[in-house]
């Protein structure tokens, strides 16, 4: 237990190796790893630090990894301290395509005030790792200003990062009316923000018509609650020129700074651990019917007689869950 107070303390203290040794031990499968890693995350929170975590999405080739480096530099400019968290569901061997995004990051990687970390999907719905919101405590409690969780858009991902985020920004790329249908109406109603990148060069003018296309489908959605008068909002930027980061960076500090003192701040906060308690809950019983020899046994025998017909899915389903409740102590 020694050692774990001792990791604790230098995490806090903003040590990188201690925090890169740390997020390494969250993200082992390990039991024992496990139970070493609670105990860290008990003590490395005890200061109650918090940063603001953003949410960004995008589908492939939108320009996300040279939108995260002119941002992350631009904030990092001002003396912030920057954490760069990628989870990519593409690959649960190599964690992801991360030593790409380093590669095309390269200014923001060399940068002493960012951390540029992978996050392994492990296999997690929606390619959001299970361990991701432990690294994101993991930041908030080395000392890290503002956390940029970053996924690829595959569906469900981006509503697991929202529910991580303090602000969920979507980016998107220059696009004719048409591609307006292609954005589903679940992730209009989730983003605060809506970037359209690549607002530079022959796609300037595009850009700025589809900002406005989606500044006009924004207004169309109801008002909600944790939202100041003109908000969620529209932009257009380029990565490419760092035009707009200025106005980005205004909106989501105009943002977070209402929404703290209206209290949404707190009550969404404590919203989401809420919800990674009940996620948390659901992937341990789920891991005990793969983990567990004599109930993957028995799994596999009513999976036998479902497909045979034998039983139906409902009766298999109960007569499993039975068989966990006289199995726990």
């Amino acid at each position: 237990m020694k050692h774990i107070e001792e990791l604790a303390a230098k995490v806090t203290s903003g040590e990188r190796r201690a925090l890169a040794r740390a997020i390494t031990l969250v993200e082992s499968g390990r039991a024992d790893h496990q139970q070493d890693a609670q105990a860290l995350l008990q003590l490395a929170g005890q200061k109650g630090r918090q940063a603001l975590r953003i949410g960004l999405s995008g589908t492939p080739g939108v320009g996300k990894s040279t939108f995260i480096e002119a941002f992350g530099t631009h904030l990092t400019a001002q003396d912030l301290k920057v954490a760069v968290l990628a989870v990519d569901p593409s690959s649960t061997r190599s964690g992801g395509s991360i030593l790409g995004d380093k590669t095309r990051m390269d200014r923001l990687s060399r940068d002493k005030n960012a951390f540029i970390r992978p996050s392994p999907s492990q296999s997690h719905l929606g390619g959001v790792g299970r361990r991701t919101r432990a690294v994101v405590a993991l930041c908030e409690a080395a000392g890290f200003d503002v956390i940029l969780i970053e996924t690829v858009g595959v569906g469900q991902s981006e509503t697991m990062v929202a529910e991580m985020s303090d602000i969920f920004t979507l980016l998107l790329a220059p696009a004719g009316g048409d591609e307006l249908q292609g954005v589903k109406r679940g992730i209009m109603e989730i983003a605060d923000l809506i970037l359209v990148n690549k607002a530079d060069g022959d796609l300037k003018p595009q850009a700025i018509r589809t900002t406005a296309d989606y500044a006009g489908a924004l207004r169309l959605l109801r008002k909600r609650a944790q939202d100041p008068e003109g908000f969620p909002k529209a932009q257009p930027v380029s990565a490419l020129e760092e035009d707009g980061l200025t106005q980005v960076w205004q909106d989501m500090t105009t943002l977070a700074d209402w929404r703290k003192a209206q209290g949404h701040w707190d009550k969404t906060r404590a919203r989401q651990a809420v919800h990674w308690f009940e996620e948390e809950v659901r992937t341990r019983l789920l891991s005990r019917l793969t983990t567990d020899p004599a109930i993957k046994a028995q799994m596999e025998t009513l999976s036998a007689q479902v497909q045979s017909r034998a039983t139906t899915p409902a009766s298999a389903a109960e007569t499993l869950l039975s068989t966990l409740r006289q199995s726990d102590p």
